[in-house]
C-alpha cells in the first residue's frame, strides 16, 4: 500500500504541470549532428473535392563523411502515392516502381556502385520511409512526392488534413520483430531540426467560406470568391511536431455532388458522390448501452489526458438515464469501473467522474488485451446493442491484429474511436472504426472536446440512410468499390469509385430506407463531367481497391498479394509490396563506404519524453530561451554545495515552496557549467524521479548563471 501511495501522489505531481506549453528552444542536438533533412514544403492544389499534393524533401550533408539519410514520415491515410523525382544540381531523375523487394536489390547495387540513390517504401498507409544514400559533404538532394486523395464533407465543412510526424509506437504487442518504429526523437519543445512549410490553393465552382485552422495560424486570401490561397505565418513554433489541418466550407454548405469520368487508353474510371437525405423529425430513440476503452499509457500522460478526460467527462454527463455505461482503463494492464453496466443515473454517472479524476497516465499501451478484455465484459442483457468507445493516441504497432480482433467481433459491439493529440495514428483511429462500419473523431486540442462530443452524439441518434443499394442502367459499370455501402448516419456523402465500358450514358439509381420511408435519388450519366483533368481518379480507384484488398486484413488470400502488387505496379503506386527507386548515372562514391544516419523525429505536440520506449531514443539537452541572463560567473569550489544551494533558492523559490507544501524533500541535481540535469522529490522516505518537475525548472528565468565547475548535488527539504 505505501507503494502504491508512492506512485499515485507522483502521477499527480506529474499531471499538475503537464499542460504548461514550451517556449522557444535554442539548441537540437549534440554538437557536431549531421542532420540529413534540410527541408519539407508542401504544395495542395484542391479542385473540386480532389487534393493534389506536391511535397519536396531537400536533404544536405553537413559532415565529412558520405551519409545514408532515412526518414520516417506521415502522409494521409487517402495518399495515393503516384510519382517521386530525385533533383540533384541542374538533374531530375524520375523513380520507378518496383516489387519492393526488387526496389531493394536496385537500391543496394546502386549504393554498392557509388551512385546516388533514392527509395521510398511504405510502412503503413499512412507511414513511410524514404532512404536517400550517396549523399557526399555539402550535397543537396532533393526529392519530390505526388500524391492525390478525395476530400469527403462532412455535415457541408471539408477537412484537409497534412501530417507533420510519425508518433513513437509502443511496440510491447506486436510479435513481428518489426524495428520501423525504432526511431530518435528530439525532446519535448526543442526547436525543428529542419524548414518546414505548406501552402494550399482552393478552387471551386462555389464561393468558398469558413477557411481556418486550429493547429497553425494562417493566412488566407481570395483572389476571387470561388478561389482561396493559405499559408503559414511567421508566428507558427516547432510547426512540424503536428498535423495541419484546415478546414473550409462553400457558401450555403453546399457540397460538390455528382460525377466525374476519366478515360485514358482503354481504361475508363468514375467517381460518384451524392449529398445524403436530410436527418427525418421523427427519429425514434432506444436505449443504448456504452463501454468507454479509455487510454491511459505514458504517452497520454499530462496534456493528452486532460483532452481525454473532458471529453469522456462531457460524454458522461449528457447520457439519458435510459442508457448504461461502463468504463475500461488501459495501459500495460487495465481496470473496469464496474463489473456489470452502471445506469446512467446522477449517481453511477458521478461515480464514473470520480473514477475518471483519479486516474493518472503511465505505462505501455496494451490494446489487444484491452479490446479483448473488453469484449469480455457482461452486456446490460443479452439483446442489448453495445457501443465500444475507444479513446487513445494510436500510438501502437498491432494495428492491423486491432482490425482483425474488430472483424471477428463484429456481432458484439460497434466500435467508435476518438484520436486524442496534435499528431495521433489515423491509420489505427480511422481503421478501427472503419472495419467497425462505425465513424472516427479527432481531437487535437482541449477546447475541441466539447465540440467532438457533441458530433458523436449527434451521429449515433439513428442513421440517416440504410439498406443502401446503387444500381446502373445502360451504363456498363463494374470493378465498384465500396462493393456494399454501409448505414449512413452523420451527413456525409455516399461515395463510389469505379471503371466502366463504352458510353458514358445511362442513370445511376440510390436507394435505401429513412425515417421517414424509402428514398430513392437518379442521377443521369450524362451530367457527369468528362475531362482530361480527372486524371486522379485511376489513381483514386487503384487506392480505394488496395485498400479494400490489404489495408485493414492481416490474413488474406494467397493471391491478394499479388493482386496489390500488379495494381501497384500497373497505376505506379506505391503500396505494402511496391516501392519507388530513383538512381543517378554519376559514380560520386568509388568505395561505396557511407554511414547511415537516422532523421531525428519531432515529439508531437503536448507529448512528454516518456512516451518513447527502449527501443527508440530522445536526443538533445533542452536550452531555453532566456529573458534575463547575465555573464557568467565562475565560483570557487570551497563551500560549492553551500553556493549551489543559495544560488538555486533565489532563483527558483517559488517553485520550490510549492513543491515543499506537498513533499518531504527535492534533490537537484546541477552539472558542472550549471545546467540542472536530474530533479528528484522524496515522498515517504524514498527519492523519485520527476521529470516534469526537471522542465518546469527550466522553463524558468535564471537571474544569474554559475559555472561550478564539477557536478554538484542539493538536498532541500522541509524543516
Amino acid at each position: 500500500m505505501k507503494h502504491f501511495c508512492i506512485f499515485l501522489l507522483l502521477l499527480i505531481s506529474i499531471s499538475s504541470f503537464a499542460q504548461k506549453t514550451e517556449s522557444p528552444y535554442l539548441e537540437i542536438l549534440t554538437p557536431n549532428a549531421v542532420i540529413p533533412l534540410k527541408s519539407t514544403k508542401a504544395n495542395v492544389k484542391i479542385s473540386g473535392n480532389i487534393a493534389h499534393v506536391h511535397i519536396a524533401q531537400t536533404y544536405q550533408n553537413t559532415g565529412n563523411t558520405p551519409i545514408e539519410a532515412k526518414y520516417l514520415f506521415p502522409l494521409s491515410t487517402q495518399a495515393a502515392v503516384h510519382k517521386m523525382q530525385m533533383t540533384i544540381g541542374n538533374r531530375t531523375i524520375n523513380a520507378q516502381i518496383f516489387e519492393k523487394q526488387e526496389a531493394q536489390r536496385v537500391y543496394d547495387k546502386a549504393l554498392k556502385a557509388g551512385k546516388r540513390a533514392a527509395k521510398l517504401d511504405q510502412q503503413r498507409p499512412n507511414v513511410f520511409q524514404m532512404n536517400v544514400g550517396n549523399i557526399l559533404k555539402n550535397d543537396l538532394v532533393t526529392i519530390d512526392i505526388y500524391y492525390t486523395e478525395m476530400l469527403v464533407p462532412l455535415a457541408g465543412s471539408y477537412e484537409f488534413v497534412f501530417p507533420g510526424v510519425v508518433g513513437p509506437r509502443y511496440t510491447g504487442e506486436n510479435t513481428s520483430g518489426e524495428t520501423n518504429f525504432n526511431q530518435p526523437y528530439t525532446k519535448k519543445g526543442i526547436a525543428d531540426t529542419f524548414d518546414y512549410d505548406i501552402n494550399v490553393q482552393i478552387n471551386s465552382g462555389i464561393p468558398i467560406a469558413d477557411v481556418s485552422s486550429n493547429t497553425h495560424d494562417i493566412n488566407v486570401h481570395y483572389p476571387i470568391t470561388r478561389k482561396a490561397e493559405i499559408s503559414l505565418t511567421s508566428k507558427n513554433q516547432n510547426p512540424s511536431n503536428r498535423d495541419f489541418i484546415l478546414r473550409y466550407s462553400m457558401r450555403g454548405r453546399e457540397i460538390q455532388s455528382g460525377l466525374l469520368l476519366y478515360e485514358e487508353n482503354d481504361e475508363q474510371f468514375f467517381a460518384y458522390m451524392m449529398e445524403p437525405p436530410k436527418a427525418s423529425v421523427n427519429m425514434q430513440t432506444t436505449a443504448k448501452e456504452y463501454l468507454f476503452v479509455v487510454d491511459v499509457s505514458g504517452s497520454m500522460n499530462g496534456y493528452p489526458m486532460e483532452v481525454s478526460k473532458k471529453l469522456l467527462r462531457n460524454l458522461l454527463v449528457n447520457l439519458p438515464e435510459t442508457d448504461h455505461y461502463n468504463i475500461l482503463f488501459f495501459a500495460g494492464g487495465s481496470s473496469t469501473l464496474s463489473n456489470t453496466p452502471l445506469p446512467c443515473t446522477p449517481e453511477n454517472i458521478q461515480k464514473g467522474v470520480n473514477f475518471l479524476s483519479n486516474i493518472r497516465g503511465g505505462g505501455g499501451t496494451n490494446l489487444l488485451n484491452a479490446l479483448k478484455k473488453a469484449y469480455a465484459l457482461p452486456r446490460m442483457d443479452e439483446t442489448s446493442a453495445r457501443s465500444m468507445i475507444v479513446i487513445t493516441d494510436g500510438y501502437v504497432s498491432v494495428e492491423r491484429e486491432a482490425f482483425e480482433m474488430i472483424e471477428t467481433n463484429l456481432g458484439q459491439a460497434n466500435v467508435f474511436t476518438f484520436g486524442i493529440g496534435a499528431g495521433v495514428n489515423r491509420y489505427l483511429i480511422e481503421g478501427m472504426a472503419k472495419v467497425s462500419n462505425s465513424e472516427s473523431f479527432i481531437a487535437t486540442e482541449k477546447n475541441e472536446a466539447d465540440a467532438v462530443a457533441e458530433k458523436f452524439r449527434n451521429y449515433i441518434k439513428s442513421p440517416l440512410l440504410t439498406q443502401i443499394r446503387i444500381k446502373a442502367d445502360g451504363f456498363n459499370a463494374y470493378d465498384v468499390t465500396p462493393s456494399s455501402i454501409p448505414d449512413v448516419f452523420a451527413s456525409r456523402p455516399i461515395l463510389v469509385f469505379g471503371k466502366y465500358k463504352g458510353d458514358a450514358k445511362g442513370r445511376l439509381t440510390i436507394t435505401g430506407h429513412t425515417g421517414n420511408g424509402v428514398f430513392q435519388k437518379e442521377f443521369n450519366i450524362s451530367d457527369g463531367v468528362l475531362s482530361k483533368d480527372n486524371e486522379a481518379l485511376k489513381y483514386l480507384w487503384a487506392r480505394k481497391k488496395i485498400e479494400r484488398l490489404d489495408d485493414y486484413k492481416r490474413r488474406f488470400r494467397d493471391n491478394t498479394k499479388q493482386e496489390v502488387i500488379k495494381l501497384g505496379l500497373q497505376y505506379n503506386l506505391v503500396t505494402q509490396y511496391t516501392s519507388f527507386v530513383a538512381v543517378d548515372h554519376e559514380v560520386v562514391n568509388k568505395n561505396g563506404k557511407q554511414i547511415t544516419v537516422k532523421q531525428p523525429l519531432p515529439m508531437p505536440k503536448n507529448v512528454n519524453n516518456s512516451a518513447v520506449g527502449a527501443a527508440a531514443s530522445v536526443k538533445g539537452k533542452t536550452f531555453i530561451k532566456r529573458k534575463k541572463r547575465v555573464a557568467i560567473a565562475k565560483a570557487d569550489t570551497k563551500n560549492l554545495n553551500e553556493k549551489a544551494t543559495v544560488w538555486f533558492r533565489e532563483n527558483y523559490t517559488k517553485i520550490i515552496k510549492k513543491y515543499l507544501k506537498t513533499y518531504d524533500g527535492i534533490r537537484v541535481e546541477i552539472a558542472k557549467d550549471g545546467t540542472i540535469v536530474k530533479v528528484e522529490i522524496l515522498i515517504n522516505g524514498s527519492w523519485i524521479l520527476n521529470e516534469v518537475l526537471l522542465e518546469r525548472i527550466n522553463l524558468l528565468d535564471v537571474n544569474e548563471a554559475y559555472h561550478f565547475g564539477q557536478k554538484v548535488t542539493i538536498t532541500l527539504k522541509n524543516a
